[in-house]
């Protein structure tokens, strides 16, 4: 175990007060490799302050529907910034991008289909 400097004094509690995330939600990025603590001696987690600002980006990724996974891959792009992660991100986000075009292209499609089984629906219950 690393001895727990000051820099390091925020536990998972606080992190999760100060991002508004759950403490579960903190545990499960950590177990993606999103999130990073430092254990004591006891097995507590300890948490930078960088983490609050690496919390909320998860969040703002979380939001724009992107997996765990995919998270875990953008993610050098924001914390190790070169040419080649930035192009690497941009390229993920497109294809995340286009699969979300082809499932929106599919729900419309199955929406139509459903407002035609409507549209027959009321045409036999005037016949009714």
């Amino acid at each position: 175990m690393v001895q727990v400097t000051s820099d390091m004094a925020m536990r998972i509690g606080e992190l999760s007060d100060r991002t508004g995330v759950s403490v579960r939600s903190l545990r499960y990025y950590e177990e993606q490799g999103l999130l990073t603590s430092t254990r004591s001696a006891s097995g507590q987690r300890y948490y930078r302050e960088e983490a609050v600002d690496r919390v909320s980006f998860i969040q703002v990724l979380y939001t724009a529907g992107l997996s765990s996974k995919t998270i875990a891959e953008v993610m050098p792009c924001r914390y190790a910034p070169s040419e080649q992660n930035s192009d690497a991100a941009a390229d993920r986000m497109v294809q995340e991008r286009d699969r979300l075009s082809d499932h929106i292209d599919e729900l419309l499609k199955t929406r139509d289909a459903l407002d035609e089984l409507i549209k027959i629906n009321r045409a036999h219950r005037v016949t009714l």
